[in-house]
């Protein structure tokens, strides 16, 4: 079955985030759905970081792969050549498909920098500061096309401790009257749902100066919402600018 974006008419109004990459036409965080985000009009590619029991590093969102394969392996507890050997199921079928993998960081930095998109990785796990050391390490030399996100502060103080500069966004589900204050202290902008949120909220965010990212929006009429409301950033599963 052929899927295509949905085509939002909103051009030089708000930048698109492609969640987990185009997610609703490939296998979530996979290369086929960075490279399908890479050929449509999105601004940036969302995915997720985790840790393996190696000490390597891998996309994925649930922490297991059993959602999305017909073998369940648990991130954090197994390694990445265990993990990378998985065959992921096509979304379409349901079945099987021999390119859809596990990918790593540095592939998904890789088709970002190919496509000219901007890389948006949240940080899953609780990460020291070394192992942030060397995720930004992945991401050196495109760092300026690089924001990272996580409903952990901790994880993005630690990178905005060795990267003063870097674009950050603080991932909640929720909204809190502390976050325009908060989010000022810590330096980083809001990624947050489109249900916690309302005009007044994010006008106050706006007014303090904070960037509002709203996810994961798939209704073109929900997103002419949020823009008029003044988010800069919608992170979508099928939306596209034109």
């Amino acid at each position: 079955m052929r899927r295509e974006t949905v085509k939002l008419n909103a051009k030089g109004k708000v930048q698109i985030i492609a969640h987990r990459g185009m997610s609703a036409l490939e296998t979530e965080n996979t290369a086929a759905a960075f490279i399908a985000a890479g050929n449509s009009s999105c601004y940036g590619v969302e995915t997720d970081i985790y840790r393996t029991a190696d000490g390597q590093f891998i996309l994925n969102h649930d922490g297991n792969s059993g959602r999305i394969c017909n073998e369940n392996l648990v991130m954090t507890e197994s390694t990445l050549a265990d993990l990378q050997a998985l065959v992921l199921n096509d979304i379409n079928t349901g079945l099987p498909r021999n390119d859809l993998r596990l990918c790593t960081p540095k592939e998904y930095r890789d088709i970002c920098e190919h496509y000219a998109k901007v890389c948006v990785p949240e940080l899953k796990n609780d990460f020291t500061l070394e192992e942030i050391r060397a995720i930004l390490d992945i991401f050196d030399g495109y760092l300026d096309k690089t924001c990272f996100i996580s409903n952990k502060m901790d994880n993005l103080d630690k990178v905005k401790q060795l990267c003063p500069e870097q674009t950050c966004q603080f991932l909640s589900s929720s909204y809190k009257d502390v976050f325009p204050t908060y989010l000022k202290e810590h330096g980083v902008g809001m990624d947050i749902a489109g249900w916690a949120l309302t005009q007044e909220r994010v006008e106050t965010l706006v007014d303090a100066g904070i960037p509002v990212n709203v996810w994961t929006i798939d209704d073109p009429e929900a997103a002419e919402q949020f823009i008029r409301w003044g988010v800069s950033q919608i992170t979508s599963n099928i939306l596209e600018v034109i």
